[in-house]
C-alpha cells in the first residue's frame, strides 16, 4: 500500500494542525469544555466556515467539498491530536451519512448544505448506551433494537399523519447542544416491529436534554427525554435503517481510529519531549536504557495503529479494516496514555497538567466504542476468519 498522502490531504492536515495549535491548546481545552455547549464556538465557525471540515466528505452539490472519507478521517487525527472538543464527530462522521443515506430528496437539500457550512450539528439518538452496537462496530446491528423493549428506549407511533415518540437516551454525543437530533425509535408494536429514524429539531416541545458529567470531559454527552415529541420520518418506509447504520459505522470507526491515532502519537510527542529535557542523575530521564525501552515500545505500537488506520482509510468498505484499526488505535492510546502519566512522574497524575486528559479519553473512548476484543471479534465476523462471512 502507498502510504503517501497527497498534495490536497497534506494541505487539509497542515492548516487544521496550525489553527488547532493556535486555538486549542491545554488552556483553551479546558476553557471550552466548561461552556454550556461544551466546544469553542469560534473555533468551530473557523473549523467549519473557512476549512469546510463537517462538509469534506459531503458531494458539492450539497455544499460539500467533495473528498471521501479518507480526509474526514485526516481531520479526526488533528482533533484528537489536540483533544479539541468540536461537533466535528456527532455531525460530520455519524449524522451526515445518515442523512444521505436515507433522506428524501426534499431532507437532503434542505439539510446538508447547513450541514456543510457548520450552521446546523446533529446528533445521532440511540438508546441504552448502545452506540457502538446500533452502528454495527461491536456485533451485528440486525440484533439491535431500538425500543429496548415493551418498556424502556424510544418508541414511535403514528399520529394523524405524522408521527410521536418518547423515551429516553443517555450517553447521546453532543446531545444538548445539537439543533438537530436523529432519533432511532422502535415502531409498529409487535407485530410489525422494526426500527425507524425520525428528524427530531431542537427546540421541539417535549424534548428535555440534559449534559451529563463524563469521564472524559471533551467528549460531550446528555441524556435525552423524548415527551410526546412530535418528529418527522427520515426517509420513506420501506427503508433499510440497519444496513445504513451499519454503512455510517464502517466508515465511522476509520474516524474514531484516526482519533484516537492523533491522541496516541500527541501524548508520545509529550513524554519523549519531557524524558528529553527532564534531568535524573545529572542525565535526561530519556538517555535510560530500560525508558528507550519503553518508549521504543509505545512508537511500535503507535506505527502499526497508525497503518491499520491508514489502510483501512484508503479502503472503509473493506471487510473488517474499520473495526480492526479502531481495536488497534484504542489499545495504543490506552497504553501510551497510561505510560505518560508513569513517565512524567508526579506532575501527569495532577489534574494541572494535561496527561490525564489523554488517560480520560483512551478509557472513555473504548467504554463508548469499544472494548477493542470485541471489535476485533467483529471483523474477525465481517472477514469470516472462523466460519461464515456476517453481514
Amino acid at each position: 500500500m502507498d502510504a503517501a498522502f497527497t498534495a490536497e490531504q497534506d494541505e487539509i492536515r497542515r492548516t487544521l494542525r496550525e489553527l488547532l495549535a493556535k486555538r486549542s491548546g491545554p488552556a483553551e481545552v479546558r476553557t471550552a469544555v466548561a461552556t454550556p455547549e461544551g466546544y469553542d464556538t469560534d473555533l468551530w465557525n473557523r473549523m467549519s466556515g473557512t476549512l469546510g471540515l463537517p462538509g469534506l466528505a459531503l458531494p458539492e452539490e450539497y455544499g460539500g467539498v467533495g473528498c471521501g472519507p479518507a480526509e474526514l478521517a485526516l481531520a479526526c487525527e488533528e482533533t484528537g491530536r489536540a483533544l479539541a472538543p468540536s461537533p466535528l464527530l456527532a455531525t460530520a462522521v455519524l449524522a451526515a451519512p445518515v442523512i444521505r443515506a436515507l433522506g428524501t430528496p426534499p431532507q437532503r437539500a434542505d439539510l446538508l448544505p447547513r450541514i456543510a457550512d457548520g450552521a446546523l450539528t446533529c446528533a445521532l439518538v440511540v438508546a441504552g448506551g448502545s452506540l457502538a452496537h446500533a452502528i454495527g462496530l461491536t456485533g451485528d446491528n440486525r440484533s439491535w433494537i431500538a425500543g429496548g423493549g415493551r418498556a424502556g428506549g424510544v418508541q414511535a407511533r403514528a399520529e394523524g399523519g405524522g408521527w410521536r415518540l418518547y423515551g429516553e437516551a443517555t450517553q447521546v454525543l453532543d446531545g444538548h447542544s445539537a439543533g438537530l437530533l436523529l432519533v432511532a425509535a422502535h415502531a409498529g408494536g409487535f407485530a410489525r416491529s422494526r426500527t425507524l429514524l425520525f428528524l427530531v429539531r431542537g427546540e421541539a416541545a417535549g424534548l428535555v436534554r440534559v449534559r451529563q458529567s463524563t469521564l472524559d470531559a471533551t467528549r460531550a454527552q446528555a441524556s435525552v427525554q423524548l415527551r410526546d415529541v412530535e418528529a418527522e420520518l427520515l426517509g420513506e418506509e420501506p427503508v433499510d435503517v440497519l444496513g445504513a447504520l451499519a454503512a455510517t459505522g464502517r466508515t465511522a470507526a476509520v474516524a474514531l481510529a484516526a482519533e484516537a491515532l492523533g491522541a496516541a502519537q500527541a501524548a508520545l510527542d509529550r513524554t519523549i519531549e519531557h524524558i528529553g529535557s527532564r534531568e535524573q542523575f545529572g542525565r535526561p530521564v530519556g538517555s535510560f536504557q530500560a525508558i528507550k525501552h519503553r518508549v521504543a515500545d509505545l512508537y511500535v505500537q503507535v506505527e502499526a495503529a497508525r497503518s491499520l488506520t491508514y489502510g483501512a482509510a484508503r479502503e472503509p468498505d473493506g471487510a473488517g479494516a474499520g473495526p480492526l484499526a479502531l481495536a488497534a488505535a484504542l489499545e495504543a492510546l490506552r497504553t501510551v496514555a497510561g505510560e505518560t502519566i508513569q513517565l512524567h512522574g508526579g506532575i501527569g497524575f495532577t489534574w494541572e497538567h494535561e496527561a490525564h486528559l489523554y488517560f480520560k479519553r483512551a478509557a472513555a473512548d473504548e467504554l463508548l466504542f469499544g472494548p477493542a476484543r470485541r471489535l476485533r471479534e467483529r471483523a474477525a465476523q465481517l472477514t469470516g476468519l472462523f466460519g461464515e462471512v456476517a453481514a
